[in-house]
């Protein structure tokens, strides 16, 4: 079965290499369902099957085998079919928040690298969930879930439907919406943070919409002459860092 055919399909998706099968045992957001594992990794994740409820199965098999199986030489000789368990609307995700709370709002990020990295920042500093447009590329695929680290295992997020307005929703739930754009009215450093905060970043290329733009509170990040744009993950560490632990809160 390709992976493609996989993720989506009531809410399965496979997870790869120890790091990130560490997180999947663990994540109250997320079910292990099986295991493929070759014969020389089972001793070391011992600790892990023990863990696991009893209907798990996990499979071995020599690495040979599970090369055969997959397809092509897969080094770390660690799969899992996973399944999410919870999969909120976009606008209950944001009603469960706290009163203080930061979200990262991706929209047209088809890239499941930057989506990986994004997911990854998300969880290195704090954000409390994550916001997708109908347009956005799939957070469980297994190239975004290894680039993540697990942080897309383990980070609330929510999908909205096509056509839902990002921004409406935002304000219904009190976010204030900074928009990443290098034409943006004010700097970073001059942003204070909201006590409800949603960081907006388009694909690379487009960015976001001129709609998103001219109704949200646009800023930028100042850089060298002549060069005015960043990798959309490398953006987001830097806005997450910024309103995590160096912005004060604007009450």
């Amino acid at each position: 079965m390709r992976e493609r055919d996989l993720v989506g399909r009531q809410g399965f998706f496979v997870a790869e290499g120890e790091v990130v099968l560490r997180v999947l045992a663990r994540s109250p957001l997320v079910t292990a369902e099986s295991l493929l594992l070759a014969e020389k990794r089972v001793a070391g994740l011992a600790d892990v099957i023990a863990g696991l409820p009893d209907d798990v199965p996990v499979y071995s098999a020599s690495q040979a085998v599970m090369d055969a199986v997959v397809g092509f030489p897969i080094h770390r000789g660690i799969l899992a079919l996973g399944r999410r368990v919870q999969e909120p609307s976009a606008s209950a995700l944001l009603a469960s928040l706290p009163d203080e709370a930061l979200v990262l709002a991706l929209c047209g990020i088809a890239n499941h690298d930057n989506m990986g990295g994004l997911f990854r920042n998300a969880a290195a500093f704090g954000a409390d969930a994550v916001l997708l447009d109908s347009a956005c590329c799939d957070p469980f695929y297994r190239k975004a879930i290894r680039v993540s680290v697990g942080a897309a295992l383990i980070k609330p997020f929510a999908r909205l439907a096509p056509g839902e307005d990002l921004l409406a929703l935002l304000a219904a739930h009190g976010f204030e919406a900074l928009a990443l754009s290098p034409r943006g009215a004010q700097t970073l450093t001059e942003t204070p943070r909201a006590r409800r905060t949603a960081v907006l970043l388009g694909a690379e290329g487009p960015g976001l919409s001129e709609a998103v733009l001219k109704n949200a509170k646009a800023v930028r990040i100042p850089m060298a002459d002549g060069f005015d744009s960043l990798n959309v993950a490398v953006t987001a560490g830097v806005v997450l860092h910024h309103l995590a632990f160096a912005a004060r809160r604007e009450d």
